[in-house]
């Protein structure tokens, strides 16, 4: 199960647990592209809660869509990775470190207060820019 949420403005939840099959797969990728129209500065928060291999079906899919995907890329800053298994956050930190326009910070799923607070400290700067963005002069 893949489940695309928006929180807020500017503001992605994706929360993965269990085996995706292909239908699953497109329709979470049409919901995060859908979800991410229009954003700029977005944060992302990722929860992995019980993650098995997707299918080969799904991942033909992601495949097929890799090019949009990568497009996504320049409408988000930050990407918050909640998972418990060592071996993904660690995937997520190389990734960080990959994609120079995207920090990837890995937390385990007890820290999402500190997931949260990081993610927020980019949503506070953007909020704080927003009320000066229509400052009358």
């Amino acid at each position: 199960m893949l489940n695309v949420s928006k929180p807020k403005a500017n503001r992605l939840n994706i929360e993965l647990s269990g085996v995706l099959d292909a239908a699953e797969m497109q329709a979470a990728l049409d919901g995060i592209v859908r979800e991410s129209e229009g954003f700029s500065n977005g944060t992302m928060l990722y929860t992995i809660s019980d993650f098995e291999m997707p299918t080969l079906g799904a991942m033909a899919v992601e495949f097929y869509r890799m090019p949009k995907l990568f497009s996504l890329l320049d409408r988000f800053n930050k990407c918050a990775v909640l998972c418990d298994t060592a071996w993904i956050r660690t995937a997520a930190q190389i990734e960080g470190a990959i994609i120079p326009s995207l920090a990837i910070k890995s937390f385990a799923l007890d820290q999402a207060s500190a997931a949260e607070a990081w993610l927020g400290d980019e949503d506070n700067a953007n909020d704080e820019e927003d009320d000066f963005e229509n400052f009358p002069v």
